[in-house]
């Protein structure tokens, strides 16, 4: 077997998208992604006491316990997760994100959409696919940063809490992302 360069990099690429659409949630239903739901919350809220404010002030929370993304020149990431208002699971989600550009890696990382606003959370539900746009405030802690979310929800309708990485992803890109209603 003959193997080039350019074979080898295409299998590369085609086994890094695989891996981003298994993201080792599972097909066991709902019940499954909501015990993930469960542990990513009380990872963020233990590992980031500040987000508890976000918490406490934000109409519902979009929880995506494990987001798998991978990419070499064209990239790709899936994750699923569950909507919660009032502490009650209310819908299933899943987010799919593409990229192209200059980027090389793979690494996973969950991710929590606090809803600040009424308006933010219907718009978000009444959607057949939402799409993360300029509305959205990124709060990506380091380390043992604090989260400091005092300052950004009298402005922002949807704050983002993006940890938990793993793995590495270099480049620059162009993204896109979305989010899906699904049953599980």
């Amino acid at each position: 077997m003959n193997l080039t360069r350019r074979s080898v990099t295409l299998g590369l690429g085609a086994a890094g998208l695989l891996a981003a659409c298994g993201n080792g949630i599972g097909s066991n239903g709902g019940a499954t992604i909501d015990a993930r739901v469960d542990a990513t919350l009380s990872q963020l809220y233990a590992q980031y006491p500040g987000t508890e404010t976000l918490r406490d002030k934000a109409t519902g929370i979009l929880v995506m316990p494990l987001v798998t993304e991978a990419g070499l020149g064209v990239g790709g990431a899936y994750g699923r997760g569950a909507l919660r208002v009032s502490d009650v699971t209310v819908d299933y989600y899943s987010v799919t994100k593409a990229s192209g550009g200059l980027q090389i890696g793979a690494q996973q990382y969950a991710h929590v959409l606090f809803f600040m606003t009424e308006d933010a959370l219907l718009n978000f539900r009444r959607s057949p696919g939402w799409a993360a746009g300029a509305n959205i405030e990124y709060a990506i802690p380091e380390g043992g940063e604090t989260l400091a979310a005092e300052t950004t929800t009298s402005t922002a309708p949807v704050i983002a809490v993006i940890f938990g990485q793993s793995g590495l992803r270099l480049g620059a890109t162009l993204e896109g992302v979305k989010y899906t209603r699904i049953i599980p």
